[in-house]
């Protein structure tokens, strides 16, 4: 068979196949830049961490964010019998205080008594909330009543955590279960915001985006070098520190 010597003809596409093939390369080119922003690693906005450890007496830490720097200490002091009440005098009390410099606790005076606020489930803890930085009763049991708002057997509520990450404010959550009476005090949970200036809702662990440290449980142990009052909580199967001695926040006390 002869081959045909002459110039090749070149078919030109109608525009409607023009039309076509230039949809399909938008629809294409769309899909893989949709499915580019699905491949991205999304950033987490809440960090919560499960705990169900009771305090310890003396002196404990929350470390919030697990950087390693101590944010907040707790005091529980017991001096009363098998009730928890002496016949005359203090009998428990339960406080906290913030460690760093900036970090705030949310708190309502009762009396002239500045008390740790007992934050409802679903509240905002934000810039609007009332923060403050000095020493908070959670609950003070005497003879003659508990002052402060954690004195129902058992309360359950949040305390407000204000702090700083890196010189910005960060805003979290913890949980406990608290008996005045008995002078006991169990840490239930905390969460807190990763971006900077944003409320948090009390007992939120799911945002837009979530980090849940589920396998960070903590574990009571007592420190071999330290007073036995001085408890320690320390970390779970992944490493993680949520409670924490730090020396130098003993310094002066």
């Amino acid at each position: 068979m002869k081959r045909s010597s002459g110039p090749r003809k070149t078919t030109d596409l109608s525009k409607s196949v023009h039309q076509q093939l230039s949809m399909y390369a938008l629809a294409a080119g769309a899909a893989g830049v949709s499915a580019l922003a699905l491949a991205q690693p999304a950033e987490a906005r809440i960090i919560y961490t499960p705990a169900h450890k009771s305090l310890p007496h003396g002196y404990s830490y929350l470390d919030l964010n697990h950087d390693g720097i101590n944010d907040f200490r707790f005091r529980l002091v017991v001096t009363g019998g098998s009730d928890g009440l002496l016949a005359s005098g203090f009998a428990n009390l339960l406080t906290v205080e913030p460690v760093g410099k900036g970090n705030k606790t949310w708190f309502s005076m009762t009396g002239s008594l500045e008390c740790a606020y007992p934050v409802k489930q679903g509240s905002k803890i934000g810039p609007l909330a009332r923060f403050g930085g000095g020493q908070h009763y959670m609950f003070l049991a005497t003879i003659a009543g508990t002052m402060c708002r954690w004195n129902q057997r058992p309360t359950r509520a949040y305390l407000g955590l204000k702090f700083l990450i890196k010189g910005k404010v960060h805003y979290g959550w913890a949980r406990f279960v608290t008996n005045s009476s008995a002078g006991t005090a169990r840490l239930t949970g905390y969460a807190y915001e990763t971006i900077p200036g944003k409320a948090i809702i009390a007992g939120a662990t799911k945002g837009p985006d979530e980090v849940s440290l589920e396998g960070a449980n903590a574990t009571l142990t007592a420190p071999t070098h330290q007073p036995p009052s001085l408890g320690v909580l320390a970390t779970g199967s992944r490493g993680l520190s949520i409670w924490r001695r730090k020396e130098s926040a003993l310094q002066g006390n």
